[in-house]
């Protein structure tokens, strides 16, 4: 199940949401053109990655936000502007520009920490915008739980796309989270899964005042947990179901 887009326009264009894409991307763009070989690679990490071993001595506490700023490899860095892409622009209507950019580097702060905080002496490097990302769809969760979101259907030979409401794919999401978190696949160093559930709880309570100030449950009330504005239509779906061939 994978997220391909809400139905949820913004109100004005995100400027901020644009400019952290396109940052991300030149970056990467640049760590692949310069840092050519294994060596270079790991010197940029050693400096810029976070590394819990690190922070545990009392060093690299730049890493907890130049390491938002770097992927280690394309579908790494595309599923994650992807996702900032559906969830960023909303955000960033509710916040303002300025506010939603102090909010973004402080949920990827959060979820830094957090990963820090579940394997405090780990040499391993971590690097990607995800835990920033989830702080943004925690956040999501509280404003509009009940926005479509589209997703991708994936059952074998069968692909569909069909409309959720955002609770529901939010809320799976984080469970997997936390399932890695406390399974043995937390400890393989591939998937930094508590900087991924800490920046979504962050971005969650991080957003509370905003909400509140919105009118907090009276929100809810008068949107019913729905977008304040007309749902986006988009065309059916041309991907065909692929059957097989007796």
């Amino acid at each position: 199940m994978f997220p391909i887009r809400d139905h949820n326009p913004s109100s004005r264009f995100p400027f901020v949401t644009v400019a952290l894409i396109a940052i991300n991307v030149v970056v990467w763009l640049w760590t692949v053109a310069v840092f050519t070989d294994d060596r270079a690679l790991w010197g940029l990490y050693r400096d810029y990655a976070l590394i819990p071993a690190l922070l545990s001595n009392g060093e690299g506490w730049l890493g907890l936000v130049t390491s938002t700023f770097l992927h280690a490899g394309f579908w790494h860095l595309a599923g994650n502007m992807l996702f900032l892409w559906i969830f960023g622009d909303n955000l960033e209507d509710e916040f303002g520009h300025v506010g939603f950019l102090a909010f973004y580097l402080a949920v990827g702060v959060a979820a830094g920490l957090a990963q820090w905080l579940s394997e405090r002496w780990s040499p391993i490097p971590t690097v990607g915008a995800s835990g920033a990302i989830a702080g943004v769809m925690g956040a999501y969760l509280l404003f509009f739980p009940k926005a479509k979101v589209d997703v991708l259907i994936i059952l074998v030979i069968i692909f569909r796309i069909i409309p959720v409401p955002a609770w529901l794919m939010l809320a799976i999401w984080f469970g997997i989270q936390l399932l890695g978190g406390f399974g043995a696949q937390a400890e393989s160093g591939g998937v930094a899964y508590w900087a991924h559930a800490g920046g979504f709880v962050a971005g969650f309570v991080l957003a509370l005042p905003i909400w509140l100030r919105l009118g907090g449950p009276g929100f809810w009330s008068r949107t019913e947990g729905h977008p304040p504005h007309p749902d986006a239509t988009y065309p059916a779906s041309n991907i065909p179901v692929v059957r097989r061939r007796r």
